[in-house]
């Protein structure tokens, strides 16, 4: 194959790869970012660094924990989660409800090189730490996790529970 067309055929492969990332990859969230595409999610909204009137530690390290396990937010907060890796592998922080993350997690498991990135995951580094903002506008109870291949079974996950708007 000549050279022109060998370049021709990489060429969307080079201007895909800055673009996607896999769950091992060194990505810090996805909060402070200006061009985050916000779709509702049953458990959200992306949300706004500038409206987060609370930050959140989440302390993930190598024994499969997360701490603190349980967050409780009101309707309509937006809060910035930082994920901190204590550990000496990747970790991460996923949101979602219970039956989501127990699907991707499979898919996981599968697919452990899976590339994607959303505003209601961060992805850490050992050592490192990264921030996810998110606007919690519906009350319920919701989920959050390591999704890296065999975290989520170990236990790697922890609940929110969104209280209702005070009247």
């Amino acid at each position: 194959m000549n050279t022109q067309r060998r370049n021709l055929l990489a060429l969307p492969l080079a201007l895909a790869l800055p673009l996607a990332r896999a769950h091992g990859d060194a990505h810090q969230g996805h909060g402070a970012t200006a061009d985050v595409v916000k779709e509702q999610k049953p458990w959200g909204i992306a949300g706004d660094a500038k409206d987060a009137r609370r930050t959140l530690t989440i302390r993930m390290t190598d024994d499969m924990k997360l701490t603190p396990n349980h967050i409780e937010a009101r309707e309509g907060e937006t809060l910035r989660l930082r994920a901190v890796n204590a550990g000496a592998v990747m970790h991460e922080i996923v949101l979602g409800t219970r039956e989501e993350l127990q699907a991707h997690a499979e898919l996981m498991k599968k697919h452990p090189g899976m590339q994607h990135e959303e505003p209601y995951m961060a992805h850490v580094p050992p050592g490192r730490q990264g921030d996810l903002v998110w606007n919690f506008n519906r009350a319920g109870d919701f989920e959050f996790a390591c999704l890296i291949a065999g975290h989520f079974e170990a236990g790697m996950r922890g609940t929110i529970r969104v209280l209702p708007k005070q009247g």
